[in-house]
């Protein structure tokens, strides 16, 4: 079994798991999974920051301008820091099988058994992740 995550669906993916009411095996894969997760997802933000540097207006020596009061880079082309932000946000986590078979198989009934009313964009990333078990499952 193999389920690939957008990584601009990570922060979304972890929050609905987190939320779920899981006990026993089911809680402790969840847990584990929300980790690999989470692991990605500081990466991610890692190089979202990265590529703000990049993209950002420069001082005399040459380091990334700041403003609102040091909160956010002043990006000097936004449409192209924007592209390559897309680009990141579409890059996939993938998780096999292996060590991870049975964390994905627990995963996968808990998410296609739930019972939970999903509503606005839990219910879009429930049905993301729904779609990603579903897909993930090889014979």
């Amino acid at each position: 079994m193999q389920v690939t995550i957008e990584n601009g669906k990570l922060g979304q993916a972890v929050s609905l798991l987190f939320e779920l009411s899981l006990k026993g095996k089911q809680s402790r894969h969840r847990t584990k999974f929300i980790n690999k997760l989470s692991e990605r997802l500081k990466e991610v933000d890692q190089q979202r920051v990265e590529l703000a540097k990049e993209h950002a207006k420069k001082d005399e020596e040459g380091e990334p301008i700041m403003i609102e009061d040091g909160k956010r880079y002043d990006i000097e082309d936004e449409n192209a820091f924007q592209k390559d932000l897309k680009e990141l946000y579409e890059e996939q986590l993938v998780i096999d099988g292996g060590d991870n078979e049975e964390m994905l198989k627990t995963l996968r009934n808990v998410l296609l058994n739930c019972e939970e009313v999903f509503r606005g964009t839990d219910a879009v990333i429930y049905d993301y992740l729904c779609d990603q078990f579903e897909g993930g499952e090889t014979a």
